[in-house]
């Protein structure tokens, strides 16, 4: 199994439910019915291209939790009550770096933020064992001015130490919003970096660092 082939699997599903649904002359009932059977292939299809991922933990995330069950029935856009329960679900589960510090080295922050290794899956050119993720943090926002290249899907966070300031609670929030950024906003598209184990505690808070830290490149 390749990404290639998970991506053209959704693309086949994707096809099929938008035929479905301006298939016209189609009465109420059975346009429930036709979608009910899509989302039921959709799920199988996703199943069977999962099958034989490793590592284990890879083929866990195919398994959605209450969080992301609730942003997919509402499509990311959830009624007050589905976001309260969002918002509380996802406060419960911080973990904090054993020394209890949450503004880490910035050093290290810089090359997490700069990195976008670590997630390949399949058979073709999987993760080697080992291999350090990165936080890709330049893909969705603006960080060091010297960095010309960086994405605009979230907001820019030049300067954000000097807005902010590197205190406790600034940096248990930017620390709390790294780990898991839906306990802020439901249904955030950023990813939940400790959620998910994808950084350690330790490097959340050179994340932090990265951004807080005077002396970091983001507040030169």
């Amino acid at each position: 199994m390749t990404a290639g082939t998970v991506r053209l699997g959704w693309m086949a599903a994707v096809v099929v439910a938008g035929f479905i649904a301006v298939w016209p002359g189609a009465a109420a009932d059975e346009q429930a019915d036709a979608h009910a059977a899509t989302d039921a292939a959709v799920e199988a299809l996703m199943r069977k291209s999962f099958t034989n991922v490793t590592p284990a933990q890879w083929r866990s995330r195919v398994e959605q939790d209450e969080v992301q069950q609730l942003c997919s029935r509402y499509r990311n856009d959830p009624p007050p009550e589905a976001a309260k329960r969002i918002l509380e679900l996802s406060n419960r589960e911080f973990r904090y770096p054993a020394n209890g510090e949450l503004l880490g080295d910035w050093r290290k922050g810089e090359q997490l933020a700069s990195s976008g290794k670590g997630g390949h899956i399949g058979t073709i050119q999987p993760d080697p064992p080992g291999r350090k993720r990165g936080a890709n943090c330049y893909a969705c926002h603006a960080l060091a001015p010297s960095e010309l290249s960086a994405g605009n899907l979230g907001p820019s966070l030049t300067g954000y130490g000097k807005l902010h300031g590197a205190s406790a609670d600034s940096a248990r929030r930017v620390y709390q919003k790294i780990y898991n950024a839906q306990a802020f906003y439901a249904c955030s598209q950023m990813p939940r970096f400790g959620h998910n184990e994808w950084l350690t505690p330790e490097e959340v808070a050179d994340a932090v660092a990265f951004l807080l830290d005077p002396d970091s490149p983001v507040n030169q």
